[in-house]
């Protein structure tokens, strides 16, 4: 295929540079999208070393960590909700090992001894998601893509019939026989321009960095509210304790989920919010210092699952976008089954719960 990539800003300057760079199975449900998460954290292990490989030592590595994860519950009846979240994971193959206090302080020394238990999860993993999109456009743009950056668009261009066959953008019209909306937050407003309906809206979040330290934060390690966050519908502000040391030697504290819109600034109430989940899950953390805070939109779906597949009403619009927190993480299992779709080859996995018709979208408003 030949490819065109239109982004309105730098290359991976919007959602892609303000996340964490997650690749999760642990704070999935049975279900689709557990399914697809297993099936990317496959693809990402064999694609860092074809990148690197691609790419050389010129590039810069894109940090992927496969550090494993340790949820901890604070109470007794969070840790029996957290038992049955981990089994049913079980039930259909995620590695989910329940931990005794003991065994949690074991691999992780600095979590609260106040804890009640926690699950240790070891195909969690981490990348740094600025780097690793920028490394995928590099193996795009060596591949032919063109990637013309600073470009937005405008609208549409149609054939006789009304399909859709390209965009105008504020750099001239594009000619295309398949056009793909993968704009994170954006997308809803980009599927308007084009004439279809999609409703996927911006879900903001915060995060605080502390300065560089000796690793003491072994793995990633959040608590079991940030499983209920990432499936809650409220638009009411959330947050829960996320921790987890980069390889800079900073370490990554979030998180919040609050519906403002695109609302950018920095809320300082929801910052102390952060840090005190996060002290209280990682005492030592009262002594970090903070270098800096950031915010970030994550692209929200109703029903919580990505929306992959072709718009329901306009030939030749396709949609993959609605990951939410999990983008980078399901972005390679996302571009395999877009791919398969475009080309009508059978996918790797079902898609009939990533489809833009499925029934829990259909009528959302």
């Amino acid at each position: 295929m030949d490819v065109t990539i239109v982004d309105r800003g730098p290359a991976a300057g919007g959602t892609s540079a303000a996340g964490e760079g997650n690749l999760l199975v642990s704070d999935k449900g049975p279900g689709a999208e557990l399914e697809l998460a297993k099936y990317s954290l496959d693809l990402w292990r064999s694609l860092v070393g074809s990148l690197e490989d691609e790419l050389g030592s010129a590039f810069a590595p894109v940090e992927y960590d496969p550090k494993g994860g340790v949820v901890a519950a604070s109470s007794a009846s969070d840790a029996e909700a957290l038992f049955r979240f981990a089994e049913a994971q079980r039930g259909v193959g995620v590695d989910a090992r329940t931990l005794s206090v003991a065994e949690a302080l074991a691999l992780e020394p600095e979590l609260s001894p106040a804890i009640a238990a926690a699950v240790f999860y070891p195909h969690d993993a981490q990348v740094q998601p600025a780097v690793a999109s920028e490394a995928l456009l590099a193996s795009a743009r060596a591949a032919g893509t063109r990637v013309l950056t600073g470009t937005a668009i405008t609208g549409a261009l149609r054939d006789s019939g009304g399909r859709l066959i390209g965009v105008t953008t504020t750099n001239g019209s594009i000619s295309a026989d398949d056009v793909v909306v993968a704009a994170g937050p954006w997308s809803g407003d980009v599927a308007r321009l084009l004439g279809g309906v999609l409703h996927v809206g911006p879900r903001k979040g915060l995060l605080l960095v502390t300065t560089r330290m000796a690793h003491r934060v072994l793995h990633k390690v959040y608590d079991t509210s940030y499983v209920g966050a990432v499936q809650s519908d409220s638009s009411a502000l959330q947050t829960s304790s996320v921790i987890e040391s980069t390889a800079a030697g900073t370490v990554l504290i979030g998180s919040s989920r609050q519906d403002v819109g695109f609302d950018d600034r920095i809320d300082v109430a929801v910052l102390r919010a952060i840090a005190a989940n996060a002290i209280r899950l990682m005492p030592f953390l009262a002594d970090a210092m903070v270098m800096r805070a950031y915010g970030g939109f994550r692209p929200f779906s109703r029903d919580h699952l990505p929306i992959i597949g072709p718009d329901l009403d306009v030939p030749g619009l396709w949609y993959a976008t609605g990951h939410e927190g999990a983008g980078i993480g399901l972005a390679p299992a996302t571009a395999e089954l877009l791919t398969a779709l475009l080309l009508g080859e059978p996918t790797s996995i079902a898609v009939e719960a990533f489809l833009p018709g499925r029934a829990s979208l259909v009528g959302t408003a």
